[in-house]
């Protein structure tokens, strides 16, 4: 991270917060179009937005104040909150998003100020036939503003603040003052109460940006004292103002005006209030220049911690962009580029288009924050210990109603708001490959839900295990980096329908140098793993033995929260050596019930498309069904997407055709994908053993599956698996019980 090059001197208390939040909130929007959405919707209709708003700003509002309260805030604000709760990628991305929404939002209020003259524009056109356009006034504006932020700072700011305040509230003053300009059935709060409901989202869409002011103080917080104290008490209280004020507003329009005043004239106040056509205007003007000055002084804040964070691609970018400026740092450079941005939307932009714009961009950060807070209630992170505290239920309801709200203003704008997020995501993630994304908030939340589904499984096993069979099987291996046909065939069970869990086993006793042997090797097996997008759930084991780490194996739960039902040994065909260990083990392994699958690795490359090759003796009811299951399930893998299964039987002459309507019959039923002429009843012949046929038909097979019984090793040994050296990988089967096929 770029350091400041000189220490903040910061000194702001909660007054700031709350008159920058304020003076955003009672903004051009106010002034413009609340006169038209009244006109339009009546006042219940009106009255219903300003609720349905507040039922994003609050929870917004709640949401800041908690996270703010949890940890130290520093310059940035929304940025900083985000970045250091979802992690810088996730953070960056809506810290960008963010950035211009603020600093679009700053020529979104100056072309609103122009508004503000429209008596001078009208009487110009009336008296010399001059037809200006606004930018006469907006430009100017927006380069005097510019040059005030960039050379004095955020104290000439918030001094200029104060000033614009106390005009916004005579002229407020002024307004509920005046007296009713239309008399009759049409004016009043009960007549035309709800009407036009078909334009209430238009409607919403135009008055929404009145209510996205209210964080605005949050981007102060690298200049202020005790952000922790300030930003809550400032927050909320600008945002009950502020609906307070809303309610009221809405109210003496509905009583002074007609539908059609109200829907002629967009400063409609001005002949309402005393004095209005002096005090409206200049109302309009101090709430839309206080507004702008407001986003002037927070968004180069969010771009200054953006390239703190390095951000950016290009570090020449990042430091002039960090570069300050003062005592109090003050972010020069990154003024001066919000301000070339706000001056080419003030020269381009219409109001109701930008704010359009800034709105989707807005309900991003809010949805986020409200996400955010939602996450970490629901997580419990014991280091989560906000002094001020929210409800995860109205986090929640804050996130949902953001996206629910960004589709009914507009498809169109929400869509085009997700792909510019994803897509820098997307970008920010490959450039900062090593800075955590959404896992830095998630991982609690995982925890929290995975425990919760593991509590659940475990008290609602009421259902046979036989009659909704899914494999949860677990692979253990010394050689995991000699051969990786184990992890492949574990990867390849859980990819879809089962669970994997793959265990290295470090042969020894436990000390603090075999644990961090057991750290490394972990680490490399989760980077294999995500090589071949695997589905698997990797860990190691410290035994003195092999026989101790299976004992210890069979015991441990599944972190998929279902028990292990299946255990996959793994050994070399050109060197049996190891499979010794493996028969001397089985006994153990079948006093937990599981089955068993022993994985036969050779050092051929798998032919995926020549499929896989299922051999049923007569005597393998028990192992069938399990082999025949294991061999559609592998089938769902991508890597077999080419690949067929045939099932091969042997049986007694008098028993062929009887055998074959069996199997036919089993697959039918079954559902499985299987055609009649992938199924092959085979005699054996005088002098021709099994696998001698397993030899000849599965030579060129990607994976053959034999069947087994454990206990009738004891006389065969090793001698059962050997002679299988013209096939691939052979996966010998034992399944405990039959496996129905539904």
């Amino acid at each position: 991270m770029i350091q400041p090059e000189k220490k903040k001197s910061v000194g702001f208390g909660t007054g700031p917060v709350f008159f920058t939040a304020i003076a955003t909130i009672l903004g051009a929007v106010l002034f413009l179009r609340f006169g038209y959405a009244v006109g339009t919707l009546g006042f219940f209709g009106v009255l219903l937005i300003i609720l349905i708003g507040h039922a994003v700003t609050i929870p917004t509002a709640l949401a800041i104040s908690e996270i703010s309260t949890n940890q130290k805030v520093e310059g940035g604000g929304e940025y900083f909150i985000i970045s250091r709760s979802f992690g810088l990628n996730i953070g960056s991305t809506i810290g960008i998003a963010l950035f211009f929404s603020q600093a679009i939002s700053i020529a979104f209020y100056i072309i609103a100020f122009a508004e503000a003259f429209q008596p001078v524009f009208e009487w110009l056109s009336k008296s010399y036939s001059l037809n200006l356009p606004r930018q006469v006034v907006s430009v100017p504006a927006i380069i005097l503003l510019s040059l005030v932020i960039i050379f004095k700072g955020a104290n000439i700011g918030v001094k200029a603040l104060y000033g614009v305040i106390a005009i916004l509230f005579i002229s407020l003053a002024a307004f509920f003052a005046g007296n009713p300009i239309s008399t009759g059935d049409d004016v009043g709060v009960f007549n035309n109460a709800f009407k036009d409901s078909d334009q209430f989202f238009i409607v919403f869409a135009i008055v929404f940006p009145a209510f996205t002011g209210m964080t605005a103080g949050v981007g102060l917080s690298g200049d202020l004292k005790d952000p922790s104290k300030s930003i809550p008490l400032g927050t909320i209280a600008a945002t009950i103002c502020g609906m307070i004020v809303y309610f009221f507003i809405i109210w003496k329009l509905a009583v002074s005006a007609s539908s059609s005043d109200l829907l002629s004239d967009q400063l409609i106040m001005g002949k309402i209030a005393i004095y209005g056509s002096v005090l409206i205007p200049l109302g309009l003007a101090a709430s839309t220049l206080s507004s702008a000055i407001g986003s002037a002084l927070v968004s180069p804040r969010t771009l200054q911690a953006l390239s703190l964070d390095n951000t950016f691609p290009f570090s020449w970018l990042n430091k002039f962009f960090a570069k300050g400026a003062g005592d109090s740092n003050e972010p020069r450079n990154a003024s001066i580029t919000t301000s070339l941005i706000a001056l080419v939307f003030v020269i381009l932009g219409d109001v109701d288009v930008v704010a359009s714009i800034i709105s989707m961009f807005f309900m991003v950060t809010y949805g986020s924050l409200c996400l955010i807070s939602f996450l970490y209630h629901f997580g419990a992170d014991p280091s989560y210990r906000p002094t001020f505290r929210s409800r995860w239920l109205i986090s929640l309801f804050g996130f949902l109603i953001c996206l629910i709200l960004m589709f009914q203003i507009s498809t169109g704008y929400a869509l085009i708001a997700i792909i510019i997020i994803v897509g820098t995501y997307i970008g920010i993630s490959k450039f900062h490959e090593d800075r955590e994304g959404l896992s830095a908030i998630l991982q609690g939340a995982i925890f929290q839900l995975s425990r919760k589904v593991h509590v659940y499984l475990q008290k609602a096993k009421k259902s046979d295990i036989s009659k909704n069979w899914r494999p949860a099987a677990v692979c253990v291996s010394k050689e995991s980096f000699e051969r990786d046909k184990a992890l492949n065939l574990l990867n390849w069970i859980s990819f879809r329908y089962g669970f994997g869990t793959y265990i290295h086993l470090i042969e020894g006793y436990y000390s603090k140098t075999s644990r961090d042997e057991a750290k490394k090797v972990l680490e490399m097996l989760v980077t294999r793993t995500n090589k071949i997008r695997g589905n698997i759930y990797v860990d190691t084991i410290i035994s003195p033995s092999f026989t101790s780490a299976i004992a210890q194996i069979v015991q441990l739960p599944s972190p998929s929260g279902m028990e292990n039902n299946m255990i996959i040994f793994e050994y070399d065909k050109n060197n049996l050596a190891g499979l010794e260990r493996i028969i001397d083990n089985i006994a153990l392994v079948q006093a937990g019930n599981f089955d068993i699958c022993i994985l036969g690795s050779s050092s051929r490359s798998i032919k995926y498309e020549n499929g896989i090759h299922v051999w049923i003796k007569s005597w393998d009811a028990e192992n069938a069904n399990l082999m025949i299951l294991l061999s559609y399930i592998i089938l769902g893998h991508p890597d077999w997407a080419k690949g067929y299964i045939k099932i091969f039987s042997v049986s007694k002459p008098d028993s062929i055709e009887n055998e074959t309507r069996k199997l036919k019959n089993l697959v039918k039923l079954g559902r499985l994908p299987i055609t009649e002429k992938n199924i092959d009843v085979l005699q054996l012949s005088s002098g021709v053993t099994f696998k001698d046929l397993v030899n000849e038909y599965s030579y060129d097979a990607g994976l053959t599956i034999i069947g087994f019984k454990g206990e009738y090793l004891r006389g065969e040994g090793t001698d059962f698996f050997d002679g299988y050296n013209h096939v691939g990988e052979v996966l010998f089967v034992d399944a405990q019980g039959i496996k129905e096929i539904k």
